[in-house]
């Protein structure tokens, strides 16, 4: 056997080269699955349901093996972390996770070469015993997540129903009958269509030719003035939260306050504080170069008491 730090340098390297190729391979089935999309959308359209369910069930795999890959990611980025606890010949409890996880699914993840490399020098290092545990799962030790994304199993008719209005509601596909009527209501009653429109498209969302129409038409001056600002403009806060990417276990998640989030809300002494700046930067504003031009009269009598 090696010597443990020559094979914890072999281990760093395989673990940095392994996440570069699980981001390429994350980047290659994102653009597959868009694809996919587009194409599911379409045979929603034509009103081809069952064809859809059947084959919605790749986009659902595509996305579990997606998920898969940023979780092993994870995993390598934790291990080079704590490369120094990789120093012992017993594994830490606090990399057992990372590591079992990594030996039972590198087998079953196609296209990265670098995570077998991987296994082979864990296994070299932990033992046959340790190897064979994390491969069958004995112990439970292996995360459920990642062993949940492996489970060879078909989804359930739940998450296919959300993935396939999900699909639909994004392409503007009127499935199932009279959703997208629905929707166009809760938009209109809530008065956030136009935001979720102008937000929220991108290059997946179908070709919109009347928004082009209607910003090529010129704007006349009553349409200007009653034109909402901008909503960069004025003070933003410090604080911002991207919004949850979605997953097979929640298709459509949404941003929510904890209970007993602190309120972010400006305190009465900073109201207070801003309104007095905003009334002596009047005053400074009347008197300034941009205030009141001096009449002639005015200015004879300045230039009478300069010759004083």
């Amino acid at each position: 056997m090696a010597p443990s730090s020559t094979l914890t340098n072999k281990l760093k390297v395989q673990l940095k080269l392994s996440i570069s190729r699980l981001r390429m391979v994350q980047q290659k089935d994102s653009a597959l699955a868009k694809q996919s999309r587009r194409s599911m959308a379409q045979l929603l359209e034509q009103g081809k349901e069952e064809s859809a369910r059947i084959r919605v069930e790749n986009i659902i795999r595509s996305d579990m093996n997606t998920e898969l890959l940023e979780i092993i990611e994870l995993y390598c980025e934790l291990l080079i972390a704590r490369a120094g606890m990789l120093e012992s010949k017993e594994c830490d409890p606090g990399l057992e996770e990372a590591v079992k996880s990594i030996i039972f699914a590198a087998p079953k993840i196609e296209g990265v070469k670098e995570l077998t490399l991987v296994r082979a020098l864990l296994a070299e290092k932990y033992g046959k015993d340790f190897t064979l545990a994390a491969m069958e799962n004995t112990d439970g030790r292996v995360s459920p997540r990642v062993a949940g994304r492996l489970r060879v199993e078909p989804p359930a008719e739940q998450l296919v129903e959300d993935y396939l209005a999900t699909i639909a509601e994004a392409y503007g596909v009127d499935w199932p009958k009279g959703a997208k009527a629905k929707r166009e209501a809760e938009a209109a009653g809530t008065g956030e269509g136009d935001d979720d429109e102008e937000g929220g498209e991108d290059d997946d969302s179908p070709s919109g030719g009347q928004k082009v129409k209607a910003s090529e038409a010129p704007l006349t001056t009553e349409a200007l003035s009653k034109a909402t600002p901008p909503r960069d403009l004025g003070p933003r806060s410090p604080i911002s939260v991207n919004p949850p990417s979605p997953s097979t276990d929640n298709v459509r998640p949404k941003v929510t306050s904890l209970p007993g989030a602190p309120d972010l809300k400006p305190s009465k002494k900073m109201v207070d504080a801003g309104m007095s700046k905003e009334a002596n930067g009047g005053k400074k504003a009347e008197g300034g170069p941009g205030g009141k031009i001096p009449d002639v009269d005015e200015l004879s009598k300045r230039f009478a008491q300069l010759k004083r």
